[in-house]
């Protein structure tokens, strides 16, 4: 189990500098982590969003502490949806990161903190809902299968994001 982004997991943190940069879409700027990226996805803000770029990953994740009032209506319904893009961005196959990813086998991945960021992981006494664990789970997963095809009927592992093998109702082959 991996319970912290520290050390030798310290490449799952959002704070860690992807290989190549995150895009947000209809946004040109190039964004060198998954929190500047996540941080700028606030906003519509243009400005906001060049200002993010200024400072390190700490100062984006900082940054609407005192600009609330900037942050876009529907960021609580859509949040999940845009930590997911951008940690496929980080995780894209090919890439090194995505074979670390890869290499932690099936071991559940929590984010373990002090803070007490008990949406996107659990403090140290296990409370919390682990969001960023799952999707890191659920992107390495993905992976694993995409490009694959069931050998009895030839359909894609993976279909639109989502894993289909094994196929249970899926595939006619499978009793």
């Amino acid at each position: 189990m991996i319970e912290k982004f520290r050390g030798e997991y310290r490449w799952l943190s959002n704070f860690f500098e992807c290989e190549t940069p995150i895009f947000l879409n209809g946004d040109s700027n190039a964004y060198p982590t998954v929190e500047h990226a996540y941080q700028a996805a606030k906003t519509f803000n243009t400005s906001f969003r060049a200002m993010i770029l200024c400072g390190d990953a700490t100062f984006a994740k900082r940054f609407f502490k005192t600009r609330k009032a900037a942050i876009r209506p529907d960021w609580d319904q859509v949040k999940l949806l845009i930590m997911e893009q951008c940690l496929r961005q980080k995780f894209k196959q090919g890439t090194k990161l995505a074979k670390k990813l890869e290499e932690t086998n099936n071991q559940e991945i929590i984010e373990g903190n002090t803070w007490h960021d008990t949406f996107w992981g659990q403090c140290l006494i296990g409370v919390g809902k682990n969001h960023l664990g799952k999707l890191l789970m659920k992107i390495r997963d993905e992976n694993r299968w995409e490009g694959s095809t069931c050998a009895e009927c030839g359909k894609n592992k993976v279909e639109n994001g989502k894993i289909v093998e094994p196929h249970s109702t899926e595939c006619p082959h499978v009793r």
